[in-house]
């Protein structure tokens, strides 16, 4: 039987999260904070009573740390899928304040890149894969831990709103955020449209 449910969490906070940083390049070890550490354990008490199959991360370390921390006395296997990584923000942005890629970023199209990053249309591309993949999984309920924007992106396409220039939708740290597999095949039926023929 494939997918029935999918929960989706954003990592617990990380030392750039903390300080407002962005971290495109999963080869950089940033951590988790104290703080975040305790958020992870709280989503894995969140949890404690779903009879979880699988766990699914992106290739950070602070999405790994975060699941291990949850799932820790679980025998959960965790599964590495780089689809589902933040976007590659380039050399420039790498490390710098949110606000400095967000102006560069919200006055671009959906095909421009940064030098040395990804356009924002191959991030809904691979997230839109990544997510059709796990719909083929057999598991029943599938952990993705991983970042507040392809979390976003599908909460959004299930109210029918396609990918915007600028998302300000706010996805908490270590919150589980579920979605059945009906409702993640209409949300990709949003994403499919507007990757096919984006909008901005």
């Amino acid at each position: 039987m494939p997918v029935q449910k999918l929960i989706l969490a954003r990592h617990a906070e990380s030392v750039y999260s903390a300080r407002g940083l962005v971290n495109g390049d999963p080869a950089e070890a940033v951590g988790l904070t104290p703080r975040g550490e305790e958020e992870a354990r709280e989503l894995g008490r969140a949890l404690a009573r779903e009879p979880l199959d699988l766990c699914v991360v992106s290739a950070f370390p602070r999405c790994r740390r975060t699941a291990e921390l949850a799932l820790a006395g679980r025998y959960v296997a965790i599964v590495e899928v780089p689809e589902l990584n933040d976007p590659r923000v380039g050399r420039y942005y790498e490390g710098k304040h949110l606000d400095v890629y967000r102006t560069w970023a919200w006055s671009k199209g959906s095909r421009e890149e940064p030098s040395g990053g990804e356009s924002r249309l191959a991030v809904v591309d691979r997230y839109c894969r990544a997510y059709h993949d796990l719909l083929q999984r057999p598991q029943t309920t599938i952990l993705a831990v991983i970042h507040a924007l392809p979390i976003a992106y599908l909460m959004l396409a299930l109210d029918g709103e396609p990918p915007p220039a600028r998302v300000d939708l706010p996805i908490e740290h270590a919150r589980p955020y579920p979605f059945t597999a009906d409702e993640l095949r209409r949300a990709l039926d949003v994403l499919d449209a507007w990757r096919a023929d984006p909008t901005w």
